[in-house]
């Protein structure tokens, strides 16, 4: 099992020697426009063009997949649809969901498996998405820790 890393840093560039996965939030409504997405924009078009014609496709667009973008030799941003639109529900309820969040890093997992690659993120699904911490902690802990994934956390 292995700790998270967590560090003051970009988390656009990862740290590290090895195949790496940059992984943050995405929503299932096809809007790419506000948060995390714009330092991943301002260093790479491919992930928002490839979210859009995944979004546009309707292939498995849907809560808990994730998307795997190459960007680099050594590098992809996992784009994971873990947020339910992108305003708090008339009950209040954040637009995070964590089932699907869950889903997604055991996606992560596998990949990051196959691909003997660590995994690194900004505090994924805390902004706009309005999760908690604690909670994403716990589903990163046990898909990714406890599977002998490094996972490094970046605070900007």
């Amino acid at each position: 099992m292995k700790d998270i890393n967590y560090i003051k840093g970009d988390a656009t560039q990862p740290i590290g020697e090895g195949n790496k996965i940059i992984v943050h939030i995405c929503n299932d409504i096809g809007g790419w426009g506000k948060g995390f997405v714009m330092a991943i924009s301002k260093r790479w078009e491919k992930p928002e063009v490839e979210y859009r014609e995944w979004y546009k496709s309707n292939d498995n667009f849907e809560l808990g997949e994730v998307q795997f973008v190459k960007v680099e030799d050594d590098l992809w941003v996992g784009n994971m649809i873990a947020q339910h639109k992108i305003h708090k529900s008339k009950e209040g309820n954040p637009p995070i969901r964590y089932d699907a969040v869950k889903k997604a890093l055991e996606h992560v997992c596998n990949f990051a498996v196959e691909n003997k690659a660590s995994v690194h993120m900004p505090r994924i699904g805390c902004g706009l998405a309005g999760g908690k911490w604690e909670e994403i902690e716990s589903l990163i802990h046990t898909a990714l820790s406890e599977n002998d994934i490094q996972v490094t956390v970046y605070d900007f």
